[in-house]
């Protein structure tokens, strides 16, 4: 049993939280004929038995074009992870678990009025652009 959930862009306002959302979700960008995807899949899934308090989602770049295009991937697979509505990290490649698990340790510790600040500052300073 998969802990993992399929991101589209149907049902992607319901699982990924806006600004207002306390929650988090890491999401996978992938492809069924990627060989490095399917390389990091069971590491992922083995993250999200292991967080079951956090949301794992996949995204099927084939099927998903719209969805992968909105988020600007290039090369798969690529992990992103959106902390109350802000895009608090995105990589191109396959992580090892060691990594991938220090990095979750990372996005929970994130201070996110700090981040929320910073987001603000740069927002403002495009304005002014």
């Amino acid at each position: 049993m998969s802990n993992t959930v399929e991101l589209t862009k149907e049902n992607f306002d319901d699982i990924v939280p806006g600004p207002e959302g306390k929650d988090f979700v890491f999401i996978d960008f992938w492809a069924g004929w990627c060989g490095p995807c399917r390389q990091f899949a069971p590491v992922y899934e083995k993250a999200a038995e292991r967080h079951s308090d956090l949301v794992f989602a996949k995204v099927d770049t084939e099927a998903q074009q719209e969805l992968a295009a909105a988020f600007g991937i290039q090369s798969i697979p690529t992990l992103a992870i959106i902390r109350e509505g802000v895009l608090v990290f995105s990589q191109a490649g396959a992580l090892p678990e060691p990594v991938f698990e220090d990095l979750i340790g990372q996005a929970r510790n994130l201070d996110m009025t700090e981040v929320k600040r910073k987001v603000a500052e740069e927002q403002a300073a495009e304005g002014q652009a």
